[in-house]
């Protein structure tokens, strides 16, 4: 997988079921190798869901059982407390890709070194897209 996915992902893909998001966890969690995220981004996502009045203490709780089940975790430097351009560019230095998915638009307006901050629509339409034919 060429992305680390940011928070709102997660989030959005958890309450707004056949969304953007949702389906670009879907494809990142169908692939051979589980996405990596780091323990501050599960925080973020846990407490956003939180907030949700939708989700009760146990939904967020599964939730989260869910969601750790299904990536692996990497060590991303978790010092920054809400700075998020910084830990997303951190994460996905430590996982390796130079990629994050967000719909968040400060984010996608983020121009950090070396990391790109993609829409999970652009992200989706690029993985339709078939790769060019081989050059003769």
């Amino acid at each position: 997988m060429d992305v680390v996915l940011a928070p709102d992902i997660y989030v959005n893909a958890s309450i707004a079921l056949g969304s953007p998001p949702e389906q670009a966890v879907r494809r990142a969690f169908g692939g051979s190798r589980k996405p990596r995220t780091s323990a501050w981004v599960l925080e973020r996502v846990e407490s956003m869901l939180r907030a949700v009045p939708e989700f009760k203490n146990h939904a967020v709780a599964q939730q989260m059982t869910t969601i750790r089940g299904l990536v692996e975790v990497v060590d991303a430097e978790e010092f920054f407390i809400e700075d998020w351009a910084a830990a997303l560019t951190s994460l996905a230095r430590a996982a390796g890709v130079d990629r994050v998915l967000t719909d968040h638009p400060d984010l996608l307006a983020n121009k950090s070194a070396g990391i790109e901050f993609v829409s999970s629509d652009r992200w989706l339409a690029e993985q339709a897209v078939p790769p060019p034919p081989p050059r003769p």
